[in-house]
């Protein structure tokens, strides 16, 4: 799958946090040159309501403290057609998590759960969200949920309007 994001959230117990206070964070990320991707600039979003958040954009993937729907959490989203897998995309996304939770901006305020995400696939011409989008996907979506968390050991809300990507919320038991 090409243009896949997977966004792991914030506990509900995590403290509010100001999104903003990711800008200074992920300057520090770009100078130490030491994700995987070739990381460019910060963009600032935290002012718009239920938005994108702070955005560490790079060349072959963005990160995020994305707030989308009102919901915190932390987003990797693959922007490179080279076929790196769903497993990559979500190691890349939890490593990143991670990360975030032990910046002193955020230790001790801010906690991911890896069993709460978003996957979204980013390309509506590729993957629209239709019905025939949705069966063109889901084997692999299920093969891959059923290796991280057990078979049978979720749920799957898929966003239903036709007019977002498509994109489902997974819960892990």
């Amino acid at each position: 799958m090409e243009h896949v994001s997977i966004k792991i959230f914030a506990t509900a117990d995590s403290s509010p946090v100001a999104i903003a206070d990711a800008i200074p964070v992920f300057h520090r990320w770009i100078q130490a040159r030491d994700l995987p991707e070739l990381a460019i600039d910060v963009a600032d979003y935290s002012h718009v309501p239920a938005g994108p958040g702070v955005l560490l954009i790079g060349h072959e993937a963005n990160y995020a403290l994305d707030n989308a729907h009102d919901r915190p959490g932390f987003l990797y989203s693959r922007k490179a057609a080279d076929g790196v897998s769903l497993q990559y995309v979500y190691d890349s996304a939890l490593r990143g998590s991670r990360r975030l939770e032990a910046e002193p901006e955020y230790q001790g305020k801010l906690k991911f759960d890896p069993k709460e995400l978003e996957i979204t696939l980013n390309d509506r011409l590729l993957y629209p969200n239709t019905e025939a989008g949705w069966l063109s996907v889901e084997p692999a979506l299920r093969a891959f949920l059923d290796g991280l968390y057990g078979t049978g050991a979720y749920n799957i809300t898929r966003a239903a309007d036709p007019r977002e990507r498509l994109s489902v919320v997974v819960s892990a038991a």
